[in-house]
């Protein structure tokens, strides 16, 4: 039995607002089918990913200052 091709890098984290893995970009929905799916739907997400992760709104990242004064 081959290897299923995965974008999973173990940051397995779904976004709130966007819906979509953090680590790899795709949609729980897309998560929970990937075993299922054809080599060739596989790849298909897969090469959608990149995008979909650069269009995420940036999420705000904590303040250094802020956890330097505690």
């Amino acid at each position: 039995m081959s290897a299923v091709s995965s974008p999973c890098i173990r940051i397995c984290v779904i976004d709130p607002a966007s819906k979509l893995c953090e680590g790899c970009g795709r949609t729980l929905q897309e998560i929970a089918q990937w075993s299922r799916l054809s080599e060739a739907e596989r790849l298909a997400i897969m090469a959608l990913l990149n995008e979909r992760l650069k269009a995420r709104p940036e999420r705000p990242q904590p303040s250094l200052r802020a956890e330097a004064k505690q």
